[in-house]
């Protein structure tokens, strides 16, 4: 278990960093107390990994991924434009806590970036086979095996179980390491920004997530 739960820990960091969900982590802790953020990205994560460990391929193979980006990418252009709508209250704290409470908000956004992104790809393919998966990484994937062996660590004797809850966890804490680092940033970026300059980033760019899954989702059907 411990094996993987290594594999998937340092790939899934590795991928995260950079990657758009990373940096509506940094939009959203600009935009919410960073507790906040840290929960609903927490909760979106421990469910979207167990999804995607569990029965992601399954239902991968059931819904064609031309309308499984379609639905993602709608659901997103709407999530910006309900965002940039909540800009017109001018309530106490109604923009910064919206109606369904900032955990909720969070969490709903992440899980919806995270739909067909690469880091839920590449859980179901370390859940296949967490062995195999460091021998599609080049000179990095012997590297990191080397390292895990180094520390007894190995895929000798891995069960099925043993290599689920792994994976689950480790991706996991793979991505709330990468966007713990976001939420840093992203928090102290909050201190400093306009709270209606922060909503109009934070919609705009859920609207370009949204256009970018939908060109993405087309373009890979042509």
């Amino acid at each position: 278990m411990l094996y993987a739960f290594a594999v998937a820990t340092v790939l899934i960091t590795l991928a995260e960093l950079g990657d758009k969900t990373q940096l509506l982590a940094l939009c959203l802790a600009a935009r919410y107390r960073w507790w906040q953020v840290l929960i609903g990205i927490f909760g979106a994560t421990l469910f979207i990994h167990l999804f995607s460990t569990l029965i992601g391929q399954a239902v991968g193979s059931i819904i064609p991924q031309l309308w499984l980006g379609i639905i993602t990418g709608v659901l997103f252009i709407g999530f910006g434009v309900w965002t940039l709508c909540g800009e017109k209250d001018d309530g106490d704290d109604g923009a910064r806590t919206g109606r369904f409470g900032p955990i909720v908000t969070v969490a709903v956004a992440f899980f919806l970036a995270e739909m067909g992104d690469k880091t839920q790809i590449m859980t179901m393919t370390i859940a296949a086979d967490p062995a195999a998966v460091l021998r599609t990484f080049g000179a990095a994937g012997p590297a990191i095996s080397g390292a895990l062996g180094r520390v007894g660590l190995n895929a000798d004797g891995l069960t099925a179980a043993q290599s689920f809850w792994g994976v689950w966890m480790g991706s996991t804490v793979g991505m709330m390491i990468a966007d713990g680092v976001a939420i840093v940033v992203g928090s102290i970026l909050g201190k400093r920004l306009p709270e209606r300059l922060i909503t109009r980033i934070s919609g705009a760019l859920f609207i370009l997530f949204g256009v970018a899954t939908l060109w993405a989702a087309v373009a890979k059907a042509l």
